[in-house]
């Protein structure tokens, strides 16, 4: 087992309170930005670490941690952002993993205008539908890849709205600026069942997958609150949150 592993394992296990507590910044893709929340209030209890969580699209992060932003760990949308950094030497060798496999959902907030087999986008009895910038964030590519399956992208063109990252497209079809949109299915999901609304959720076929990785990056080396929140992460009380959200593991 690498030596980073080790660490990370050894500082799981400690006793809560035996280690001086710490401090990690954490860039989170808005699609996590929930579960990562109830996460880091249990690891704050479980551990005395505090993960200070900035939530955004996971291009705009790739270009902060460029420009030297101080994250010390990433929670990407997808797994080419970690594996770019990793390449280009901004990460801790051997620390990338896989954290959580996401799904796309069509949602609406009206009960019964999307129904189960995404038929409504043919219909098109709607004025606008949201979506993520798919040059930003995984989920707007996966929901652009969706309507090319479907062979619906020029007709619907007129009536896209994108939003900077997922958690703007969610907001759109929440204060109604928009029917319908292309949302993770974390977003509107409560204890494993769906909040409100109607939905469709897209076949894992019709998009390259959402496998989201997390990696250390470079300034989180020396941070034991950093390997302590990996460790934590890979935990089954993690775990248990991240599927109660809709995502696989």
């Amino acid at each position: 087992m690498p030596l980073f592993w080790r660490m990370a394992l050894l500082l799981g296990t400690l006793v809560p309170g035996l280690a001086r507590a710490g401090e990690v910044s954490v860039a989170v893709a808005s699609n996590f930005a929930t579960p990562m929340q109830q996460i880091a209030r249990a690891f704050a209890q479980d551990t005395g670490h505090t993960a200070v969580l900035a939530l955004g699209s996971t291009g705009k992060f790739y270009t902060q941690i460029k420009n030297g932003a101080p994250f010390q760990l990433l929670l990407a949308a997808d797994d080419e952002t970690p594996a770019r950094l990793e390449k280009e030497g901004l990460t801790v060798a051997g620390s990338r993993f896989t954290y959580a496999t996401g799904r796309l959902v069509l949602w609406s907030q009206t009960p019964g205008l999307v129904d189960g087999q995404g038929a409504v986008l043919r219909k098109g009895t709607f004025t606008r539908i949201a979506l993520a910038d798919p040059k930003l964030a995984p989920y707007g590519t996966a929901a652009l890849q969706t309507l090319e399956q479907l062979g619906l992208v020029a007709a619907l063109q007129p009536r896209m709205v994108q939003g900077e990252n997922i958690a703007q497209a969610y907001q759109f079809v929440a204060t109604g600026n928009a029917a319908l949109g292309f949302v993770a299915l974390s977003q509107v999901m409560v204890q494993g069942q769906m909040a409100q609304g109607s939905a469709w959720v897209v076949p894992a076929a019709m998009h390259a997958p959402l496998r989201q990785d997390a990696v250390v990056l470079a300034n989180g080396k020396n941070n034991p609150a950093a390997l302590a929140l990996v460790a934590y992460l890979k935990g089954e009380k993690a775990r248990a949150t991240i599927r109660a959200f809709g995502y696989e593991l």
